[in-house]
């Protein structure tokens, strides 16, 4: 079954590019045509690329890796969080903090603030500030829950970024290449597609285009688990297999050591 058709393709508007006037001559590769001043993508080219970026993810977690999806114009916000949750993997939809990969450490201190904070809460002991101070505690923890909430349990840099408008989200493939993680983003007419690993030629601006992407990047996910899952099986299986073997080999060097043991003492 192919991970999606030309038709889903069309049915979500992702061969829609830009006005003619709003372009990257970069992505003329990835141009079919135009219609009434608007580029129309080649979706021929969109599907293969949206295998690739499939067969990237769902190998990289099947080998144990991480995915942050990443998307924070109103468009993708709701997509990215949804989809990132569906495959348990990470994500950023708010405001993207400059440092969240290249300055880890730092991020990963503001992640610890947020989880004192809430845990604080949980237990009741914000109930010992005053009303004044408990007040400006959830304010603060409103604010790192806002920007870090989709990170918190994330173990460290990912290894594949997915992005939806790799415009928007130019710091954050700027840290990716920086630090030699992959990169898979939505390219749109008026993007640079040089900048970006796998570049998937789409629609970034509309709600279904955005939402099948991530959908497509979250189904890779989960069958890279499964694949990580099987293997893992087997593995265990063929463990399970050997170890009776092992056991009835046991008397035989007992006995073959019993045996060592009286010519020794004969001697």
């Amino acid at each position: 079954m192919p991970v999606v058709t030309i038709r889903e393709l069309l049915e979500a508007g992702i061969h829609f590019g830009h006005q003619t006037r709003r372009w990257n001559p970069k992505m003329r590769r990835f141009i079919f045509g135009q219609r009434n001043g608007i580029y129309i993508i080649d979706l021929k080219q969109t599907l293969r690329q949206i295998n690739k970026a499939y067969a990237t993810v769902r190998e990289a977690v099947a080998a144990g890796g991480t995915v942050l999806f990443v998307g924070t114009k109103k468009q993708a916000q709701e997509s990215v969080e949804r989809e990132a949750k569906r495959c348990g993997m990470f994500y950023v939809n708010s405001r993207w903090l400059g440092g969240t990969l290249t300055n880890w450490q730092t991020v990963r201190n503001s992640i610890q603030r947020l989880l004192d904070l809430e845990e604080m809460e949980a237990s009741g002991q914000i109930e010992q500030y005053s009303k004044k101070e408990a007040t400006r505690i959830r304010k603060q923890r409103a604010q790192l829950d806002k920007s870090l909430s989709g990170i918190k349990q994330m173990p460290g840099p990912p290894d594949v970024l997915f992005i939806i408008d790799v415009k928007r989200e130019e710091i954050a493939m700027r840290e990716a290449r920086r630090l030699g993680i992959t990169s898979i983003a939505v390219a749109d007419t008026n993007a640079d597609p040089d900048e970006i690993d796998i570049p998937i030629p789409g629609n970034d601006d509309a709600l279904r285009a955005v939402a099948l992407f991530c959908r497509v990047m979250s189904d890779a996910v989960m069958e890279g688990r499964m694949l990580a899952d099987k293997v893992m099986e087997e593995t265990q299986a063929r463990a399970s297999r050997n170890a009776p073997s092992q056991r009835a080999a046991e008397p035989v060097a007992v006995e073959a050591a019993e045996t060592v043991t009286m010519a020794e003492a004969k001697e």
